[in-house]
């Protein structure tokens, strides 16, 4: 690999002052677009060093979501700030709003802030946005990922295959064999793991999957209703649904209600999660915990070590999930 470049080897290079090399690595406007695309392809090749105080208190964490609502987001935050807090830097948040990949000038945004790193949480950048970045100095960590990660890109997630195949012989214990599955958002990561460890649960019992059983959600409370409405109306219905979040678990429990189903007693229902107000849930829901915080703090930790130059134990954390039984689940009705 080659080394990086000062802001005066790169204006050499690029045939520019150092002041404008300064202003396209901030993010400034106030550069010809022919001189800037200069510049940028001499960053791009070669890279930008940054000093070794780059995690001093004036530079953030940026931290992008893709929407800020439930208890999802702030159980990442405090993850975040926790680690923010020990190395005494700001928090600086961007929305997506309900996307998965800002919008091009979020880029220009995010250099004119000069952040410690980037947290990009259950969403992703293009690969020019995390080139500039990467050209830039600036780390970026990606936390519960859309979509596939390359080899080596820093990575913190949750076993959620583990989750899946735990929740599913929890409920294949208990004696059910038509067992339901919602699905998150298509081609997500955390999705396809979990209803890879569903699969797996019922295929280590002999049990064959139904098509019928397997509805695509998107992790909202409404695709819960919705797809139990309809569950409940097939000929042979499910004894027990398995929701890939805690979400869509409120939307079995809402649709179950409106059809007069009592739940456990005539069906048992499983999240994935653990947020609030699951435990507060009448009756209070089985769900698979997943440690939201640690992996927020993991990803912080691993950004700030990065920006300092310092080498990473594993590029790739995957935290342990644990399944935590209440009284939304029990034996199938005889």
């Amino acid at each position: 690999m080659r080394s990086r470049l000062t802001v005066a080897q790169l204006a050499d290079l690029a045939g520019v002052s150092p002041a404008t090399v300064s202003k396209v690595i901030n993010g400034r406007l106030d550069v010809g677009p022919q001189t800037r695309a200069r510049v940028e392809e001499v960053i791009a090749r070669h890279g930008y060093r940054r000093r070794a105080a780059a995690a001093g208190p004036t530079m953030p964490l940026e931290v992008l979501f893709h929407e800020l609502a439930g208890p999802y987001p702030v159980e990442m935050l405090n993850g975040v700030q926790r680690v923010a807090r020990r190395h005494r830097l700001a928090v600086v948040l961007s929305e997506l709003q309900g996307g998965h990949v800002p919008a091009d000038g979020w880029v220009e945004d995010a250099l004119a802030r000069r952040p410690t790193g980037v947290i990009a949480v259950f969403s992703g950048l293009t690969g020019e946005q995390a080139t500039r970045l990467r050209a830039r100095g600036i780390p970026l960590v990606a936390v519960d990922p859309v979509g596939e990660c390359a080899p080596g890109e820093p990575v913190v997630g949750a076993d959620n295959r583990s989750g899946g195949l735990e929740a599913t012989r929890h409920l294949l214990a208990l004696g059910h064999r038509r067992i339901a599955v919602i699905t998150g958002t298509p081609g997500t990561q955390s999705s396809r793991a979990r209803v890879a460890g569903y699969l797996e649960a019922l295929a280590g019992a002999g049990v064959a999957a139904d098509p019928r059983l397997i509805r695509v959600g998107h992790f909202q409370v409404e695709d819960g209703a919705r797809h139990t409405r309809e569950l409940l109306r097939l000929p042979e219905p499910p004894t027990a649904v398995f929701a890939c979040n805690d979400g869509e678990a409120l939307g079995v429990y809402l649709a179950a209600a409106e059809a007069g189903v009592r739940v456990p007693e005539e069906l048992s229902v499983v999240g994935f999660d653990d947020v609030f107000p699951s435990q507060w849930t009448v009756p209070p829901l089985t769900t698979v915990r997943q440690p939201l915080a640690e992996m927020a703090a993991t990803a912080a930790s691993m950004v700030v070590a990065l920006a300092r130059g310092q080498e990473l134990e594993r590029s790739q954390v995957a935290l342990a999930t644990r399944l935590v039984v209440r009284a939304s689940t029990a034996p199938p009705p005889r």
